[in-house]
């Protein structure tokens, strides 16, 4: 595979580009913000049974449940959609901050993400990367935190994340066919986040330049993410420090909604906001799917397009499977995760990013860009499960052992962890679960296919693994179909 190259200048001048130079947060698990947008959308749960017919009951409307239903129209099937929420998108919402559009959950794309790339393309919408230079990083440092002009600072991290995935070409050589060397796979992924930084036996000052991205990405420890996730991301990205930097580079013209709203439109799929499922019983050769209000919806076939750590909030009869019970409970979906934006004047270090190491209760930091008032908008994080970030003196205090004197004026935060219909952020598989129960749950159950993110073969955690999974869990639900009525 041909590496991708980078210079420091080209570093500079995409904010979001250097989101993982410094170890930004994996985000494909994000959100948009739509209303109702399929042709026959309803706003709110029904009071009785449905009376129409359909093929498939979908249920989630993010980036995968909307995938399978317009490949399923485009095989010949209905589907119904039903979401909890009162809008679609699931981890992914296209938002607004003081009236500056916002992606409140995962809004990167990239070329090499061969799934949305070609969605954008197919729906003839522009990818789009954010304008402006930085001023400079503030690193952690062992005394610390210091202002550092973005090469020297690129010159410090990049040999630490280089080091750290040095295995990654043996383990994938073939990054979207991860069990290509399953044998030598299998010991790696006993690995941790934390194991692997203990194997390098790094200095105090290294660690501090990745731990930041290992416990963020984990979710807030890097005790619980898995080494081989992170290394098959590099993988993906052509096994360069450049490469997975450059992956959070662009974003879509519009903002995910416009993509979403255009594959929905296509889909032909009915739709019922604000209807919460809570049981999937299958039995005399259909599915029966009961939500919180009581109506039933019944169809031959139901795709699960929900999050991994939220199937175990649905009670399935019969249940399923151990392997699926299990991953559930552990979870895929990061904990703790928030994403939110801070409106703030009297910033002295300018357009900056920031990756403060473990432990710190904002990681990353990243300047956004500028208000028509002089204020500017930066992008946060956080895995810190007591961190209050609508809570302003909490935020400015923070912010402060970064940039002395900054001054918060509002926030807007988004609380992925607590969200009962996420339960999670990004996608963050722990030690043992690739080569163990993953494949397992990438199939079909009965007649239950899932679809997510989560599960994806590639790109598991951004939008395009939704794709990805959205496409194959329409394939193996008309698949078994046909095979039904042949």
């Amino acid at each position: 595979m041909k590496n991708k190259t980078t210079d420091a200048r080209h570093i500079a001048a995409s904010r979001r580009a250097v989101l993982k130079s410094t170890g930004a947060a994996v985000l494909a698990a994000s959100a948009t913000g739509l209303g109702t947008t399929a042709a026959r959308a309803a706003t709110a749960d029904a009071t009785g049974p449905a009376a129409a017919s359909y093929d498939v009951i979908i249920v989630g409307a993010g980036f995968a449940g909307v995938t399978a239903a317009r490949e399923l129209k485009e095989k010949g099937l209905r589907s119904l959609i039903l979401e909890a929420r009162n809008r679609v998108g699931g981890r992914t919402w296209t938002s607004e901050f003081a009236g500056h559009p916002v992606e409140l959950g995962g809004a990167a794309v990239d070329a090499k993400q061969p799934n949305v790339w070609a969605e954008a393309k197919r729906y003839n919408i522009a990818t789009v990367a954010p304008e402006g230079g930085l001023d400079n990083f503030i690193l952690p440092t062992d005394s610390g935190f210091a202002v550092v002009p973005p090469a020297d600072a690129v010159a410090r991290i990049k040999p630490v994340f280089t080091r750290f995935f040095e295995e990654a070409q043996n383990l994938f050589p073939n990054p979207f066919d991860p069990f290509d060397r399953e044998a030598l796979l299998r010991d790696a992924d006993k690995l941790s986040l934390r194991a692997r930084l203990d194997q390098l036996r790094l200095t105090s000052a290294e660690e501090k330049l990745i731990s930041g991205t290992t416990g963020g990405l984990s979710g807030g420890s890097s005790t619980r993410g898995a080494y081989t996730m992170l290394s098959q991301i590099w993988a993906m990205s052509g096994y360069t420090y450049e490469g997975y930097q450059g992956i959070n580079t662009y974003g879509l013209q519009g903002g995910t909604v416009a993509l979403l709203q255009a594959m929905l439109n296509d889909s032909g799929a009915d739709l019922r906001l604000n209807t919460p499922v809570t049981r999937i019983t299958e039995a005399g050769g259909s599915v029966t799917v009961t939500t919180k209000s009581g109506t039933t919806y019944t169809a031959p076939r139901v795709i699960m397009a929900v999050p991994v750590n939220v199937w175990k909030t649905i009670a399935f009869s019969p249940a399923l499977p151990a392997e699926y019970t299990s991953v559930s409970s552990t979870g895929i979906g990061a904990p703790n995760v928030k994403k939110f934006f801070i409106r703030v004047t009297d910033n002295s270090a300018g357009a900056f990013v920031s990756q403060p190491a473990e432990g710190f209760p904002m990681c990353p930091i990243v300047s956004e860009g500028q208000f028509p008032d002089g204020s500017q908008l930066l992008l946060a994080f956080s895995t810190t499960p007591s961190f209050d970030a609508t809570n302003l003196a909490t935020v400015q205090s923070t912010l402060r052992q970064l940039v002395p004197g900054i001054k918060v004026l509002s926030t807007k935060v988004q609380n992925w962890g607590s969200d009962p219909y996420a339960l999670g952020g990004w996608s963050m598989r722990t030690p043992g679960m690739l080569t163990g129960p993953y494949r397992t749950v990438q199939q079909p159950h009965g007649k239950i296919a899932f679809a997510t993110s989560d599960i994806a073969t590639g790109w598991s955690g951004y939008i395009d693994g939704a794709i990805e999974s959205g496409i194959a869990a329409a394939e193996q639900t008309a698949t078994r179909a046909a095979g039904a009525r042949a």
